[in-house]
């Protein structure tokens, strides 16, 4: 790995409460193509631990590539649109979970695809030992938002395990 890209992690790493948390963030970075990217400030706010986002395309269609640390989760949230609309999420590297209310949580390995429809309440994150990043691939649509609820508790999360 080139210098740049060791302190471009180290940097973004300053906010790590384990030292293995550079080696194993290190590692995922090398099992995928994309940049694990910057913190995910704007959206922090909705999940549960820390989120790092790099957008990838924001012509024809909004492509990011969104990395949890391990044990992050998103909020349930719902996309929501007139006419489209949704998401569509293609995973990268790491091992986690996606669950819509209702049904069973999904394990996530790269090579998934997960077709999130507009109007389903669901949340989607890293496992509890792994880093994970996927691909957010956000679906045109009419009239596009995102509904942000309640946190996917601890105590829901724990029974994954």
């Amino acid at each position: 790995m080139a210098a740049q890209e060791r302190t471009e992690l180290e940097q973004q790493s300053t906010h790590s409460t384990c030292p293995a948390d550079l080696e194993s963030k290190t590692r995922h970075q090398q099992e995928m193509p994309f940049p694990i990217g910057a913190p995910n400030e704007g959206f922090g706010q909705y999940f549960v631990g820390r989120s790092y986002l790099h957008p990838l395309s924001m012509n024809q269609l909004r492509i990011s590539n969104l990395t949890f640390e391990p044990g992050c989760r998103t909020n349930w949230h719902i996309h929501h649109a007139k006419r489209g609309g949704g998401q569509i999420l293609v995973c990268l590297a790491g091992r986690g979970y996606y669950q819509e209310e209702g049904n069973a949580p999904q394990e996530l390995r790269p090579g998934t695809i997960i077709h999130v429809l507009p109007k389903v309440k669901h949340w989607h994150g890293a496992a509890p030992d792994s880093w994970f990043s996927h691909l957010v691939i956000e679906v045109p649509g009419e009239g596009n938002y995102n509904e942000w609820c309640e946190a996917f508790s601890e105590e829901q999360y724990s029974k994954l395990v």
